[in-house]
Parts: structure tokens; C-alpha cells; sequence
């Protein structure tokens, strides 16, 4: 026990002895700081501006704020897919476009329950 205690002590004496022993170069190399004689600044380069026009399946996002509720809307191409609700008191969660027919999702904390929706008979 007494000699894994002496290893240890050994390897820390040993890290500190080179840090200590790099330590001047590291100050050394900051002083010199090497840098070309010909060095330019770049030009300023202006932030690309993105509008719904170059990217069409970007999704265009509508927030509506009522009585503490948040409800965000998310369209592409103008049809509603997605709603995120965020109550005022609670967890937020999203409501999902299932199908053509106008159906919804709850993709939140509580899930409704799934029932299937197979079609037996047709009249």
C-alpha cells in the first residue's frame, strides 16, 4: 500500500517537474508571436440574407400569443402541418397533421389514446 502511495507521489513530482519545465517556452513563443511581414486584414464579409424566395421548403412559422398561451403555426406552401401549443402553466406540445382529411396528431406529454381507424364496411 505504502509503495502505490510513493508511485503516485512519483508521477505527480513528475507532471509539475514539466510543466514547470515548459512553462518558459510557452511564454517565450507568446512574445515572439510569429507572424508574415505582409500580413493583410480579410475584407468584411456581409451575413447571407435568406428569404422564403430562395429556400421554398423552409417552413413559414406564425406566432400567435392569447390569454398566456403561446400557439406557434408551421406552413409549407401555405398548409398548416404542425402547431406547437406552449399553456401558460404546463408542458408544451405539439399537434400533428395526420392525414389529408384534416385529422391531428397529439404528440405531447399526455397522448390520447389510438384507436384504429380501419374501414370494415363501406354502404
Amino acid at each position: 500500500m505504502q509503495n502505490r502511495d510513493q508511485n503516485k507521489s512519483w508521477k505527480r513530482a513528475g507532471v509539475w517537474f514539466m510543466a514547470l519545465m515548459l512553462l518558459p517556452l510557452l511564454v517565450q513563443a507568446q512574445d515572439k508571436k510569429i507572424s508574415p511581414a505582409d500580413l493583410q486584414p480579410l475584407e468584411e464579409i456581409p451575413p447571407p440574407t435568406i428569404s422564403s424566395d430562395d429556400n421554398p421548403d423552409e417552413p413559414q412559422i406564425t406566432i400567435i400569443k392569447k390569454e398566456g398561451e403561446t400557439i406557434e403555426e408551421y406552413r409549407i406552401n401555405g398548409q398548416l402541418y404542425m402547431m406547437k401549443i406552449t399553456p401558460a402553466h404546463g408542458v408544451p406540445y405539439y399537434l400533428h397533421k395526420e392525414d389529408q382529411d384534416g385529422g391531428w396528431i397529439n404528440d405531447g406529454p399526455m397522448q390520447p389514446l389510438i384507436i384504429p381507424k380501419w374501414t370494415i364496411f363501406r354502404f
